[in-house]
């Protein structure tokens, strides 16, 4: 089939022709605009998932409904960075906010006031005044200048919220991947938004990120569960996976038999990315107009590889030798949550010398704790994927240096 009409999408964030099975997280940012316009208060979100599962897109949804809505919208990839640097981040974000709530020319008091707390906030980090070029303010002070995080970012966006609400139009963060916000990020974080939430300002969050979020925000702030809901996205039930394949598909005038969905469905368990990747896949190879079992078969090959090379290969490149020989024995155990004891026992290690290298994979976001002394992959079907790119688990160094502890 052409491929020029290649209906599917698969590419990190990209939207897909037919978002599907994510009709409640769409409802409750359009309630949560809704509710902020009007002057009331709603629970954020923070939606937590695995790789692949389509927590970027939704962002992106988000995007799209906020600025039909005429919100200022600020979309940042959370990196790791420290304190300075996530500051500085920060300062960038809210100047953007307070030029697209009205020009500089244009400003009300709220707006300037604003200003002048932005001012303050980056002055702690920049004394040029260069993060604030442009705005012509004085700082303020006595407001976002102790050098705290936590009371400066609280001040900072009560200020720009206060502008928000001058303006009649709201502010909100979308934010990828912020469970590599440390701790003291996090809490600051959260603590201004609670702040933002007490004084009803439209200004608000909305993050995405793998699923030890939940956990790590209830760690920062103990109220982080009454100020946000946690929704947790997982895969596709069969409707709407066959729904993600055959209604780009009809779009273009092609279909699926019902047994090459079936087996569609085999392969990816459902994972929105990986539906992309095989439809992207099969459609180069498919005579059409009717998909079958066949061509699912023979896009298997292509389909594995371009997984492989691409999503799987990438996060483990990050890792060090011995970290990907303790994948492998992840691997080995199965694709469920593995015990930690388990995991070392396969190694001839006792827990508590490869407790390091567990933490390292969980710090690089390769694996995550759903529950005390477990770990997961945070990647569907790594396991597999592992499994292919080193057949065979061996670990001489690791039983090597087992004889000088």
């Amino acid at each position: 089939m052409d491929p020029v009409r290649n209906p599917y999408t698969p590419n990190a964030g990209a939207q897909p022709v037919a978002v599907v099975g994510r009709d409640d997280q769409l409802q409750n940012f359009d309630l949560l605009l809704h509710r902020l316009t009007a002057g009331r208060t709603e629970q954020s979100m923070i939606i937590t998932g695995l790789r692949g599962v389509g927590k970027t897109v939704l962002l992106g949804r988000f995007y799209r409904k906020a600025i039909a809505q005429n919100w200022v919208v600020i979309e940042e990839e959370i990196s790791k960075h420290d304190d300075t640097a996530f500051r500085r981040n920060i300062a960038a974000w809210m100047r953007t906010a307070l030029l697209e709530l009205s020009p500089r020319s244009r400003w009300s008091d709220r707006l300037h006031r604003a200003g002048g707390v932005l001012r303050a906030f980056s002055l702690t980090v920049d004394p040029t005044g260069g993060l604030t070029a442009g705005l012509d303010v004085d700082a303020l002070t006595g407001l976002a200048d102790r050098g705290d995080l936590r009371y400066d970012l609280t001040d900072l966006m009560v200020a720009v919220g206060e502008a928000a609400q001058a303006s009649d139009r709201g502010v909100i963060l979308l934010l990828d991947e912020i469970q590599f916000l440390s701790k003291v990020q996090l809490e600051a974080l959260i603590a201004a938004l609670h702040k933002t939430v007490q004084r009803a300002l439209p200004v608000t969050m909305v993050g995405a990120g793998l699923p030890q979020i939940a956990e790590l925000a209830g760690d920062a702030k103990s109220y982080a569960e009454r100020l946000f809901k946690f929704p947790h996205i997982v895969t596709l039930d069969s409707e709407d996976a066959m729904r993600a394949l055959s209604e780009p598909a009809a779009e273009e005038g092609a279909a699926y038999a019902p047994e090459a969905l079936a087996l569609a469905l085999d392969i990816t368990g459902g994972y929105p990315y990986f539906l992309q990747e095989l439809g992207y896949a099969v459609w180069g190879i498919a005579e059409g107009p009717v998909i079958t079992a066949d061509d699912i078969h023979t896009a298997l090959p292509l389909y594995e590889s371009k997984l492989d090379s691409s999503f799987f290969r990438v996060r483990l490149d990050r890792s060090t030798e011995l970290q990907r020989v303790y994948l492998r024995a992840m691997a080995e155990l199965g694709p469920e949550p593995q015990k930690a004891a388990d995991v070392a026992t396969l190694l001839g290690r006792t827990s508590s010398q490869v407790a390091p290298t567990r933490a390292e994979l969980i710090n690089l976001g390769l694996l995550y704790t759903p529950e005390h002394g477990y770990a997961a992959f945070t990647v569907p079907h790594f396991d597999r994927f592992m499994k292919r790119a080193i057949p065979d688990l061996v670990v001489p160094e690791i039983r090597k240096r087992k004889t000088h502890d």
